[in-house]
C-alpha cells in the first residue's frame, strides 16, 4: 500500500512510535560540547583528549577540553544548564572532598548525573628491594612481628597513595608509619633511594623500577588482577580480604539532564572505550578504559562515599 494514501496525522503517530531510534538524536546536539577537566597535562585532561575525537564523530559536533582548577570545575559542572553541552571528567574529589574541606559547595549525589567510568588507575603494593618481603602476606607479617617500625611514602595527604597505605593499615590492621612528601614522584625517589620501605603508588609512575628491579611490586590494589601487569596477585586475593583502591575517572552531567541526552552519550563515550584502539593506547599509559552504565558508576561513587568517607575520617583528614 502505498505511503500516499495514509492521512498525514497517522503518519505523524507512525512516526513518533516506530522502531527504537529515539527523537533526542535528532535534536541533540545541535552545538559543541564541552568537557571540564582539571590543569592541562593531568590525567582527567590527558583521559578527555584521547576520548574527544571518537565523540566528535559519534555525535556529529565538536567536542572540546575546557581545563579549570579541579575543584573549580567540578563547582562548574554541578551548576551548569543540565542540556546536555557541558559535562565533567573527573575523579574520586567530586564525593570525597566533602569529607576533607568544609562548605563544599556541591551535592555529588544531588547535582551531578552519572554518565560512565571512563578508565581505571590500579595502585601496587611495592617495597624496596632490602625489605625481606616477597609477597603480601609476608609483608603483613613483617609489620605486625615490627608495629611502628615499617614505614611507607605517602605523599599528599588524601592522595590516592596515602588512601591506598591508610586503607591497607586498616584492614590488614597493621601499624605502618606514613612518611609524608609533598608530591608522589619525591616519595618514590625516596623509596628507590631507601628512605622508606614501602609504597602504594599508581602502576604507570613505577612500572619502569619495577622492571628494573629497584622496586619490587608485591600486589595490585584493584579487585581483579590487571591486564596491566598479568600474573601480579591482588591485595585482596593475598591475604587482606575486601581491599581495593583504584584511581578512577567518570563522567558526569549536571543533574536535571535528560535520561535521553544521558542515555546517547553514555552509549557514544562507551563506544569510544570499547574501540580496541582506543583501550590499547591507554593501556599503553598504564590505564584501563571501562566504559560502563551510569548506574554502574553511581554505585561505584556511592559505596566509595561510605568506604573512603569513613577511612578520611577515622584517619582525620582536612585541609
Amino acid at each position: 500500500m502505498s505511503i500516499a494514501r495514509f492521512p498525514a496525522s497517522l503518519l505523524l503517530v507512525a512516526a513518533l512510535t516506530a522502531g527504537p531510534f529515539p527523537l533526542y538524536a535528532q535534536s541533540y546536539p545541535t552545538k559543541p560540547i564541552r568537557i571540564l577537566t582539571s590543569e592541562p597535562g593531568g590525567g582527567t585532561d590527558l583521559t578527555a583528549r584521547i576520548i574527544a575525537p571518537g565523540l566528535t564523530v559519534g555525535l556529529g559536533q565538536p567536542v572540546v577540553i575546557e581545563n579549570r582548577n579541579a575543584l573549580i570545575g567540578i563547582e562548574l559542572a554541578a551548576k551548569a544548564p543540565a542540556d546536555g553541552y557541558t559535562l565533567l571528567l573527573n575523579g574520586p574529589a567530586i564525593w570525597l572532598t566533602q569529607f576533607m574541606r568544609d562548605n563544599v559547595p556541591w551535592d555529588p549525589i544531588k547535582d551531578l548525573a552519572p554518565i560512565t567510568l571512563a578508565v581505571s588507575v590500579p595502585n601496587l603494593v611495592v617495597v624496596h628491594p632490602s625489605l625481606p618481603v616477597k609477597s603480601v602476606r609476608e609483608l603483613v607479617a613483617l609489620a605486625k612481628s615490627r608495629p611502628g617500625e615499617l614505614n611507607y611514602g605517602s605523599g599528599p595527604a588524601g592522595a590516592p597513595p596515602h588512601l591506598a597505605g591508610e586503607l591497607f593499615k586498616a584492614l590488614a590492621k597493621v601499624n605502618i608509619a606514613a612518611i609524608p612528601y609533598r608530591g608522589s614522584g619525591l616519595a618514590i625517589t625516596a623509596l628507590i633511594g631507601g628512605q622508606v620501605q614501602l609504597m602504594f603508588p599508581s602502576v604507570g609512575s613505577v612500572v619502569p623500577h619495577v622492571k628494573s628491579g629497584r622496586l619490587r611490586a608485591l600486589a595490585v590494589t584493584s579487585a581483579q588482577p590487571s591486564e596491566l601487569l598479568p600474573g601480579l596477585p591482588t591485595v585482596a586475593a593475598s591475604g587482606v580480604p575486601g581491599y581495593e583502591m583504584v584511581g578512577i575517572y567518570g563522567v558526569f552531567a549536571p543533574a536535571s539532564t535528560t535520561a535521553s541526552i544521558i542515555q546517547r552519550l553514555n552509549q557514544e563515550f562507551v563506544r569510544v572505550l570499547h574501540q580496541p584502539e582506543i583501550r590499547q593506547r591507554f593501556l599503553n599509559d598504564s590505564v584501563e578504559a571501562v566504559g560502563n552504565s551510569p548506574e554502574q558508576l553511581a554505585s561505584t561513587m556511592k559505596a566509595d562515599l561510605v568506604k573512603m568517607g569513613k577511612l578520611i575520617k577515622d584517619i582525620g583528614i582536612h585541609e
